[in-house]
């Protein structure tokens, strides 16, 4: 099995698709939309995309980068056998009359920050109690 994509959205990328989630967001009056399935697998997925989105707005504030709008498709492969992430990827979709060098930069930084894809770049014991 493969891809396992999700998809969230704010401001001018937020969705209106049929079964998708809302939540509230700290930098967007409107807040999040959410497109994913119910699964481990997605739910890993949607950690990774749901972080990059929310470093996208605190690193755009702190590079002063205007944000309109903010789309974070994430997704994977799982080996079947042992169920052992085969790597995530991420797409950002990003509404901004900031020109594109700023873009960029933002987008540079989001990816050296964002917390959760760094922790599971590094690996991260996981155990029952």
């Amino acid at each position: 099995m493969s891809d396992f994509a999700v998809v969230v959205g704010a401001g001018s990328f937020r969705s209106e698709a049929t079964g998708t989630v809302r939540f509230p967001h700290r930098w967007t009056t409107e807040g999040v939309t959410v497109e994913s399935d119910f699964t481990g697998a997605h739910l890993l997925h949607l950690a990774a995309a749901g972080c990059v989105l929310n470093d996208v707005y605190r690193e755009a504030a702190a590079l002063s980068v205007p944000i309109d709008g903010v789309r974070v498709t994430a997704a994977g492969g799982f080996d079947t056998d042992s169920w052992a992430s085969t790597g995530i990827t991420y797409t950002v979709e990003l509404d901004s009359p900031a020109p594109p060098p700023d873009r960029e930069a933002l987008l540079t930084r989001v990816d050296e920050v964002a917390e959760i894809p760094r922790a599971i770049r590094a690996g991260a014991p996981v155990a029952r109690r």
